[in-house]
């Protein structure tokens, strides 16, 4: 390896020269400042927390958000908290941490913090609003190999570093006058996929330097700013119609009124919006910006709930929420793949597999007897809704509705649980919603193409249950105990997906069905099912599998109130 450098150097020399065969920098030299930013653990994710983006808080730990007890286990939970502070406008939001914790630093040291006042004089070292020293927009592709050498340019040693962590310590346990190869040629990765290959110091200096403002870090601390510009949120507005989701004047809710109008922003300044008859009404939206926030105006002549000048609070992923002082707010959602969509996408999805129904409600009662049908959507407009057994045959259709939504009509004589135009409300790869805006209609579909034939773990549970008697250890509907009502039956799984409840003396007294699959969230779910004449109708229901053992089986349905059922079976 050809070496040119000096003994001693300035703390921040400039830039190696393109062309100049810099090979070795030193520790303390610019370059490797800027390796060292790139490899910095990146702390700005948990800011909502210790509001400080230098260093993170190592999970799990406890907090306290405006006095609700939360305990963070992951990145996931720290939305949790931001829900909590966005339930009301008009509360002071905090946040108590329960000490002691671990924090991990920006060379990946980590300390323990005994209470509030440290953590704070820690956080006061770290320059807030994207000023941090560790670099976001572009990272090192792993692994590199690393040489060090003496000032008479003799080896020392190398090393293979595989992450930025071990890269970041690397540089930590260096002095600076210590001297660093590289093993070029290395790979670094821009924040938008694009990779970029190196060969010199020179070009790893400028290629990481050129990256530096390229995106946005979000290192500040408004968890809710989301750091849209009024540009962004213009080319977001008109991007897509949006459905409105809920809506608050003067401290009224107003959203049954207004639930799933939908409103579509022209690039004109015009704004439309359908109500759910597909009444269209006209007005004008515009925004301006101001020191601390971007504001929406809407101006209508007949939604006036409307017509005020909306602060936007957060534009999450398909989102976005406005509020103004005195209890306004509106949430609105994106509507891309339901409003004014190509039919032919949910058509050709429906044909693709078979569909389990995992909820339906028919003019506000739930239809549990129904839970785990499968429908299959032919051809030619034909229907079929099964349960293994029991085949009733129908039509079906997708259509656009007035309103613009995507809309699948559904005639079934035999089964009017069904037969219903239903407005598509949610399309995603492995669930469909369709839901009646303002009514109690509602239908929820998983896919179901192979029946989970080559998933091992509902392989396995089927078989565990296949001809088997269990009796019931527990059943309790939102904490109100029930276990007595139901325990002193045997409890008989079929391997025809039938359940037999059998007395003491194990005379047939009722039946149902049973069917176990992987939601769509990839979750094991256990469907039951009695018919609504039977004893047993309240069993019923679409329950998450929470353990499984060859004895014992848990199950638990949360209810949209809040509430659940809980069901335990354990095996005679």
């Amino acid at each position: 390896m050809a070496l040119s450098f000096t003994s001693c150097q300035d703390e921040f020399e400039p830039l190696p020269e393109e062309g100049v065969q810099a090979e070795a920098i030193a520790a303390s030299s610019t370059t490797a400042k800027l390796i060292e930013d790139t490899c910095s653990n990146d702390g700005s994710f948990d800011n909502i927390v210790d509001e400080s983006s230098c260093f993170n808080i190592n999970f799990p730990y406890r907090v306290k958000a405006n006095g609700v007890d939360l305990t963070i286990n992951s990145i996931d939970d720290l939305d949790s908290i931001e829900e909590i502070f966005d339930a009301l406008e008009e509360d002071e939001d905090i946040i108590d941490i329960i000490f002691p914790i671990t924090i991990t630093l920006a060379d990946y040291a980590e300390i323990t913090i005994n209470g509030i006042e440290d953590l704070r004089e820690l956080a006061k070292e770290c320059r807030e609003g994207g000023d941090d020293d560790d670099i976001e927009c572009i990272d090192f592709v792993y692994p590199i190999t690393l040489y060090t050498f003496d000032l008479n340019n003799e080896e020392t040693g190398n090393f293979t570093v595989e992450s930025d962590k071990n890269l970041r310590r690397f540089f930590a346990g260096l002095d600076q006058n210590d001297l660093i190869g590289i093993d070029f040629p290395i790979t670094l990765k821009l924040y938008d996929g694009t990779e970029v290959v190196v060969n010199t110091n020179a070009e790893l200096a400028n290629a990481i330097e050129n990256a530096k403002e390229l995106c946005d870090e979000d290192d500040d601390n408004d968890h809710n700013d989301d750091d849209f510009t009024q540009e962004d949120l213009a080319d977001y507005l008109v991007s897509c119609p949006w459905l409105v989701k809920e809506v608050k004047r003067n401290d009224q809710l107003q959203t049954d009124q207004y639930f799933d109008y939908v409103m579509n922003f022209k690039e004109d300044g015009n704004v439309t919006v359908n109500d759910r008859e597909g009444n269209s009404m006209t007005g004008i939206w515009s925004i301006r910006e101001t020191d601390f926030a971007l504001l929406l105006k809407l101006e209508f002549e007949t939604l006036v709930d409307f017509n005020l000048e909306w602060f936007i609070y957060e534009q999450g992923e398909g989102t976005i929420k406005l509020h103004v002082s005195d209890g306004n707010r509106i949430i609105m959602k994106k509507g891309c793949d339901i409003i004014n969509d190509d039919p032919t996408t949910l058509r050709e999805a429906l044909k693709e597999c078979g569909w389990i129904i995992k909820k339906v409600f028919y003019d506000g009662q739930e239809v549990k007897r129904l839970l785990g049908f499968e429908f299959n959507f032919e051809a030619e407009g034909v229907v079929t809704l099964s349960n293994g057994d029991l085949v009733s045959q129908g039509s079906w259709e997708i259509t656009v509705n007035e309103q613009g939504r995507l809309v699948m009509a559904i005639t079934m004589g035999e089964e009017p649980g069904v037969s219903f135009e239903w407005p598509l409300s949610e399309l995603r790869n492995e669930r469909l919603k369709f839901e009646i805006p303002g009514t109690d209609y509602m239908l929820i579909l998983e896919r179901n193409c192979d029946n989970d034939d080559n998933d091992e773990d509902v392989t396995w549970i089927r078989g565990l249950f296949n001809d088997t008697d269990w009796e019931l250890a527990l059943f309790s509907q939102n904490e109100d105990p029930l276990t007595e009502a139901y325990a002193d039956y045997t409890y008989r799984f079929g391997m025809d997906g039938t359940i037999t409840v059998l007395d003491m003396v194990m005379t047939e007294i009722s039946a149902g069905n049973w069917y176990v699959y992987r939601n769509s969230d990839g979750k094991l779910e256990m469907i039951i099912r009695f018919g609504s004449d039977s004893n047993f109708y309240p069993l019923g229901n679409d329950y998450k599998i929470l353990e499984i053992e060859e004895n014992r089986l848990e199950l638990k349905h949360e209810n949209d109130y809040d509430g659940y059922d809980h069901l335990v079976f354990e095996k005679k």
